[in-house]
């Protein structure tokens, strides 16, 4: 089913990310992880894509047959871009299709000094349209709140946004943000900007110290004073900051779901006993709304 569709149908969706381990042995932690998930019934679950070498492909294609065939949620395939030719997605493009996968998230990539860029795509946008012309996949575009770390101001984010929308991206899914205003206020932004296609907010529960610097490098999202505050207080507690920053994340999850956004996406970094205490956190809510 493409998401699109069911976004018509039911106004808003329920969704995680997950990504392709790098062992066989870890494959078991995989399936303890969708075991849960997959008791919120949700509307599709995202799969990563490793940029560079057919082994990520693979990988990427055999855990996104998994959540199809075995747990009967549609998949969503990351695709990055820079690094591959016409050709190559092309390759790529039909083996999805014969495996029934049809719904793809289209991402430039980040840039690797080790793995040479193509010429064939530069941007998301162009990797949209490229697909868009020959096939029928249900596409999605990435989104930042706050920002990509490369944009130069707010006016040419909205316009690189667009670009996206209209090359044919049918929804847009969210970088990690910790602060519900900005979410919104970037909603109404896209409005404003003709983008009315929905727009999916992506909440990670930070349960890390290290990890909440990491994030922030990598996205340039910004902590809230309340949530710097959590930080300070628990940081050199492991179980402390743990139950603190899964329940900061659950009572995001709560303001966004009763202010009737178009979805909710969590990026569960595979860890069962994080996607076990949000779906304990909301499951009630979810049969609302």
């Amino acid at each position: 089913m493409l998401i699109s569709d069911i976004h018509k149908e039911r106004g808003k969706s329920l969704s995680f990310e997950i990504f392709p381990p790098k062992k066989d042995e870890q494959l078991k932690n995989i399936d303890e992880t969708l075991s849960v998930l997959c008791e919120l019934e949700p509307d599709f679950i995202s799969v990563t894509f490793g940029a560079g070498g057919s082994s990520n492909c693979n990988r990427t294609i055999e855990l996104a047959k998994k959540i199809k065939n075995e747990y009967h949620v549609e998949p969503v395939v990351h695709l990055t871009c820079l690094g591959y030719s016409k050709g190559e997605i092309d390759e790529f493009s039909k083996v999805l299709k014969a495996e029934g996968i049809n719904n793809i998230l289209a991402l430039r990539g980040d840039k690797n000094p080790n793995l040479e860029p193509k010429d064939d795509f530069k941007h998301a946008s162009d990797l949209i349209s490229y697909l868009k012309k020959d096939h029928d996949f249900c596409m999605a575009g990435a989104c930042y709140p706050e920002c990509h770390p490369e944009s130069d101001n707010r006016v040419n984010e909205m316009r690189n946004l667009k670009k996206k929308v209209d090359a044919g991206a049918e929804f847009l899914l969210s970088q990690l943000f910790f602060d519900n205003d900005k979410f919104y206020r970037f909603v109404d932004d896209c409005r404003i900007a003709g983008i009315n296609v929905p727009v999916i907010p992506g909440i990670m529960p930070v349960i890390k110290a290290e990890q909440i610097k990491k994030m922030i490098t990598m996205c340039g999202a910004s902590l809230p004073e309340k949530f710097q505050k959590i930080i300070s207080k628990y940081e050199n507690s492991t179980e402390a900051l743990f139950d603190a920053g899964m329940s900061y994340a659950i009572s995001q999850i709560i303001d966004l779901m009763t202010n009737d956004i178009d979805g909710i996406h969590l990026y569960t970094m595979n860890n069962p006993v994080v996607a076990r205490r949000i779906c304990d956190g909301i499951k009630n809510l979810r049969r609302v709304n």
